[in-house]
């Protein structure tokens, strides 16, 4: 039995990258698929204030296994994503170091997103120096009322009870324009503080096991 369940996510946010650190954590791949969720999005921040960046999606009219949902290509949406983290984080101090092993998935096109995710999450694993081995499941648990592949969703993470709202903030470059703004995507995290990162998530484990 997994402690911790987590649905497969788009450059997930720096909670469910915490959450992933946790024993007997796993990432859902016989759920149904959900939209407007982190399954298939992400929220950076630029100049403007939060960007959601969306991966478009083949639908068949019903809405199947999240293992078998296909990418849309019709659209070039991988450039326009790349272009738009590039403008957020050019000038955060680690854009650099990191930006080499992230284009890629920008430029191959993967025919399932669950593949897509996993192995955007397996390379920022790496980035991060966390060594831990992502498990995935093989069957179907059903859904709890404190479930983490429900409640990790972007319409909870705006509210302020949301349970995993961080409240210890890291630098962000655009700090001083916005504030410090929670829970955006790991990449935020990574290109502001680097090998910093790393440290941050354990902590932000043990705040959310404590809770």
């Amino acid at each position: 039995m997994y402690q911790v369940l987590l649905s497969t996510a788009y450059l997930p946010p720096v909670e469910y990258f915490a959450l992933l650190l946790s024993e007997n954590a796993a990432i859902e791949r016989e759920e149904r698929y959900q939209k407007q969720s982190y399954r298939n999005r992400t929220v950076i921040m630029n100049g403007n204030g939060a960007l959601n960046l969306i991966i478009p999606t083949i639908h068949d009219g019903r809405m199947g296994i999240v293992k078998d949902v296909r990418i849309e290509y019709v659209t070039p949406w991988q450039r326009a994503h790349w272009r738009s983290i590039e403008s957020a984080y050019n000038n955060t101090p680690y854009y650099l170091y990191y930006k080499d092993a992230l284009k890629p998935f920008f430029e191959r096109e993967y025919e399932y997103l669950f593949d897509f995710n996993l192995q955007l999450i397996q390379t920022l694993m790496q980035l991060l120096r966390l060594d831990r081995e992502i498990q995935t499941t093989t069957t179907f648990t059903p859904y709890t009322s404190e479930d983490t592949r429900l409640l990790i969703h972007p319409k909870h993470s705006r509210k302020e009870d949301y349970p995993f709202r961080l409240k210890t903030p890291y630098y962000q470059v655009f700090e001083d324009k916005f504030g410090f703004v929670p829970n955006l995507s790991v990449i935020d995290l990574l290109f502001n503080e680097g090998p910093q990162a790393a440290t941050y998530l354990r902590q932000l484990l043990t705040q959310f096991e404590t809770r």
